[in-house]
């Protein structure tokens, strides 16, 4: 959770919102990401959506099947479909995101995926909040 929070940061410091995303196979990181929504101008480039297309190009395959991904925020119902159609065994986040969560949503993800919250909890929020607290003061 530790890289993926230095994805979050990098984000933070190009004025993304401060996800990041790490996804691993095998205890090796084979993908990292963060936000890039504001400079690739799509609001699909969520750090998990990058993950999952630059771990699925490591694997070379569509499923994530024995890989685990860490991500700073809970996934939206965006990103949690699309960890449901690539399988991932195992998801680990920090925050929770009590509106626009998959689990406030109601999305599922896939059946086999086993879900892990709140580690960096306190950390991952405080750059969240602090990020919004200057956006607003901003504008």
């Amino acid at each position: 959770m530790k890289k993926a929070l230095e994805e979050a940061y990098q984000a933070f410091d190009k004025g993304e919102v401060p996800v990041g995303a790490i996804i691993t196979h095998k205890n090796q990181i084979i993908a990292r990401s963060h936000n890039l929504t504001e400079l690739l101008v799509d609001v699909t480039a969520h750090a998990e959506m990058q993950a999952i297309t630059a771990a699925a190009n490591f694997i070379g395959g569509k499923y994530l099947r024995d890989c685990t991904m860490y991500v700073t925020l809970e996934p939206c119902q965006m990103c949690a479909g699309a960890l449901y159609w690539s399988q991932l065994s195992r998801l680990v986040f920090a925050a929770e995101d009590e509106v626009r969560g998959y689990r406030a949503m109601n999305t599922q993800l896939h059946p086999k995926t086993k879900v892990k919250s709140g580690i960096l909890q306190e950390e991952a929020s405080k750059l969240l909040k602090t990020f919004f607290i200057q956006k607003r003061n901003l504008n």
